[in-house]
């Protein structure tokens, strides 16, 4: 998959990520763009380590992995800045 899929990727789903997992967050939409990316990365990476697809290609699945992903990243960044 290329670079801008994947930066497209990310971008919704870190998005998805922001709208699932509300709050105040200190950096904007510039810190939930590249925690998106971020989420993405951290999403393929994990759902092909674990077996539940591939990382190739823009559909439903990847959308879903990289929202994970993006989740799992928001999360740890909103528990780290308090």
């Amino acid at each position: 998959m290329g670079i801008i899929t994947w930066v497209l990727l990310g971008l919704i789903a870190g998005a998805l990520a922001k709208f699932i997992m509300p709050g105040r967050d200190g950096g904007g939409i510039l810190i939930t763009m590249l925690l998106g990316i971020a989420g993405a990365i951290l999403g393929g990476w994990l759902g092909a380590f674990f077996g539940l697809g591939s990382t190739g290609g823009f559909n439903l699945g990847t959308i879903a992995t990289a929202t994970v992903g993006a989740l799992l990243i928001l999360f740890i960044y909103n528990q780290t800045k308090k």
